[in-house]
């Protein structure tokens, strides 16, 4: 894959213009962002709070949407102990201001020229949702096949998109059709590739990510074709 410089941008006002909670413990965000720069799917921004006292909490989070929306979307998984994802789900309101800077990250892009493997677990589905919305509004969307995996369909961000283009999904707390409860096996991984040589993109929490990484150099896949990008709890 050719490196080629990604766009950065920096610290910016951005306004709430929709909120909505498809998952139960998340929330997704639409906000206004006047100027900003256009981000490849796969970048990242830092929602950074300021309380009255002068406190300041900040977090990094994935843009689940297209370069060609005129919004930024988010969804933000809400952690009860995290003091940014609990305030974003629980406070914020239509019309709020938030400070936001990005676009973030040159490692996890995917620009729509190359063949591609996203593996997403729970809400690191989300940069996969970016770039599959952005394979659709180029036509480039067969370069990029897509796994994901969550405990129940519930539980799982963006699952009627991600339904309806065809990725493989992975339940492991409950059947999927035909498909029995489990985690992703290293059998499934192999069949997704096809007859191309992809970049493979791996985003999820620590554990998840591991395990998806061993298994696919367990399989023969070379460590210089594996992107990997990680999440957790704020501290």
């Amino acid at each position: 894959m050719t490196e080629q410089l990604a766009p950065t941008g920096a610290w910016r006002s951005a306004t709430v213009a929709h909120i909505d909670h498809p998952i139960s413990h998340g929330v997704r965000l639409r906000l206004d962002v006047p100027d900003r720069i256009d981000h490849l799917p796969g970048q990242h921004y830092v929602i950074r709070l300021t309380a009255e006292d002068g406190y300041v909490a900040q977090r990094s989070y994935s843009v689940a949407s297209p370069p060609s929306d005129p919004q930024l979307e988010f969804y933000i998984e809400r952690l009860d102990d995290g003091e940014v994802s609990t305030f974003l789900a629980d406070e914020v309101r239509v019309g709020d201001e938030l400070q936001v800077r990005g676009p973030i990250g040159g490692w996890f892009v995917w620009r729509g020229d190359v063949p591609i493997v996203g593996i997403g677990g729970g809400s690191g589905v989300v940069p996969f949702v970016s770039m599959l919305r952005h394979g659709l509004a180029t036509g480039t969307s067969e370069l990029l096949r897509l796994a994901v995996s969550a405990r129940t369909l519930a539980d799982l961000p963006y699952a009627d998109e991600l339904v309806d283009t065809g990725a493989l999904i992975a339940l492991s707390r409950e059947p999927y059709f035909s498909r029995e409860a489990a985690r992703l096996t290293s059998e499934e991984l192999a069949g997704l590739p096809g007859s191309t040589s992809p970049t493979y993109f791996v985003c999820g929490s620590p554990a998840f990510s591991r395990g998806i990484v061993d298994q696919l150099v367990d399989a023969g896949v070379p460590a210089d074709m594996i992107r990997v990008e990680s999440f957790g709890p704020s501290g």
